[in-house]
Parts: C-alpha cells; structure tokens; sequence
C-alpha cells in the first residue's frame, strides 16, 4: 500500500476547488410531510451530498480550504475503519494528484483483509497505518504526533473528521447559501467544524441546530473551541440537541432503519444511516414536540449520500 511516486502523479492543482469541480451552491429541495406540515412547519433538504461524488456534503467544504493550505504537500490524516473522511481525503489525492496518509484506529487490523472502505482509500493511493487504540487516542499529543510523522516526511496535518479552523471557515459558504431562506439550519455532527462554521455564515436572526451522532456530552466545547480559533470567539446563534445519537457513533438500531426507510419511501431519497437518519429523526421528533413555531422554515443538511 505504497504511495505512488511523485514522477507517476500529476502536478497538484494550485487551487482545488475549481479543479474538484463542485457543484454549488448545493440545492434546497423542500419536501412535503404531513409530520411538519401538521405543526406548520415547512421543512427542506439542502443536498449537500450532490455536491461532488467523491467528496460530498461537509467533506468538500472542511477538506479544500485544508487541501488548499497543504499546496500539494502529503497530507496525514486520521480515521476509524469506516471513515468518510478518510474515503475523501484518499479520493482528493487521487484526483488532485497528491500523496496522502491515513493513521486508522485499531492495530488489530492490520493483519486482516481490507474492508470495502479502507480498500477504497487504498485504491486512491492513500498509505494506511494501523495503531493501537492508546496510541490513536493520545494522536494529538506532540511527542506521539512527531513519532506518526516521522515515517513520513514533510506533511500537512489534518485532524479527525477534518475538523479544524479551516474547515469551520469553509463551512461559512454553507450558511451563507442558506442566509434569507431558513429559520433554522440543522446538521448532524461528528468533530463539530461543520457546526461552527454553518452558524457563522447564517447571519442573525437564524439559527443552527446540532444534533450529534456520538454520546458524551462534549461537542458544545468542541464548538467553542473551533469558532475561537476560526473566528476569534463565538460567531452565530447555535444549539445541541443531545438526545438522539441512538446509543453512539455508528449505532443503528432497527427503530432508526424503520425511519429511515420510511423517510426515503415517502420521498424517494436514500437515507444515509449514521449521520442524516439521527437528524431527520431528530427534526420529526422536534416538531412533534413543538420545539418550532408555527410559520419556521427548517433546513436539513443531508451531508452524505447512502
């Protein structure tokens, strides 16, 4: 699982956003439900997921303004055995003509076959690096960090999940698109970047709503943190609803997939389950319980594709 040599790649792109050729801004689609309708609230999908096939939704919008800083040098990054963000990080390399590296979680890995995700990354070109759990969970610590990147040379970092100031920058232009049309703009969340970046570009009078995919409780520190470093302090109205991750990342119980398949039966849209199901569930259940008020527009991002 070498990376290619620099002789067998094409000169990456000076600006990647362009030559990825994206689709934007990314189209709203407003769906009728009776389960808003009843509450008077009118609902729309902002397809994010149609943005580019390769790196759809919040991936293309935190990874180019990174893509863009890394000036085709390799870039590290990190991600469990199912990442998105590893799939379009490696995607990106391929088509942009740069080395990249991907730091997996769980060393027990490295001596089985590849899954159809990591196989994905691999077929990019993407280098794997498998690492005990211990050494995963401390990959923010400088000396374990110096010790990743010495096997590799000079390489632009970028974190888990593609969530840095960078990317909560990038993911300004997403509410920016929205400014003017919604009351509310919803989004699941893993790192957070696409969350603190979202509520910055909406403006006042609107807000953004983050409904995380992961337990703990820690995401509105996350946030903070981001926005301060992006933009200088808290920049935007935004909120999280704890209450539907479903038991955890990648937690998909049977009542989530009869959503869901109810959901794409009554509006002819796969449902990606980790992410886009936890928020389309989030939002029926908040209508239903009234938490919008007669008259709210409410945006769904769909940051993925099923």
């Amino acid at each position: 699982m070498a990376v290619p040599s620099p002789a067998s790649r094409p000169a990456a792109a000076a600006d990647p956003a362009p030559a990825l050729r994206p689709r934007l801004p990314s189209p709203s689609q407003e769906v009728r439900d009776e389960r808003f309708e009843r509450h008077g609230v009118r609902l729309l999908l902002k397809r994010d997921d149609l943005i580019h096939p390769d790196l759809p939704g919040n991936k293309w919008r935190k990874l180019v303004p990174n893509l863009r800083a890394a000036a085709g040098r390799t870039v590290l990054t990190f991600g469990g055995a199912y990442s998105n963000h590893l799939r379009a990080t490696a995607a990106a390399g391929r088509l942009l003509g740069f080395p990249t590296v991907g730091i997996v979680r769980g060393d027990e890995l490295a001596d089985r076959p590849l899954n159809p995700s990591l196989a994905r990354c691999a077929a990019d070109g993407m280098t794997l690096r498998f690492v005990d759990r211990a050494t995963y969970r401390a990959k923010g610590d400088p000396e374990v960090l110096a010790g990743l990147l010495s096997a590799f040379g000079d390489c632009f970092v970028v974190p888990e999940g593609g969530s840095n100031s960078l990317a909560a920058q990038g993911c300004t232009e997403l509410g920016r698109e929205l400014r003017g049309s919604v009351d509310v703009a919803a989004v699941a969340c893993g790192t957070g970047g696409t969350l603190a970046g979202l509520a910055a570009g909406l403006g006042p009078e609107r807000r953004a709503l983050g409904v995380p995919v992961l337990r703990g409780g820690f995401l509105g520190d996350v946030v903070r943190g981001l926005q301060e470093e992006a933009f200088g302090g808290p920049a935007g109205s935004w909120s999280l609803d704890e209450r539907f991750h479903f038991g955890g990342y990648a937690r998909t119980p049977p009542a989530l997939h009869a959503f869901a398949d109810d959901f794409e039966q009554r509006h002819g849209m796969p449902v990606e389950r980790i992410y886009v199901a936890k928020l389309l569930y989030a939002l029926t259940e908040l209508a239903a319980e009234g938490a919008f008020p007669s008259g709210t527009t409410v945006a769904a991002v769909v940051t993925g594709g099923r």
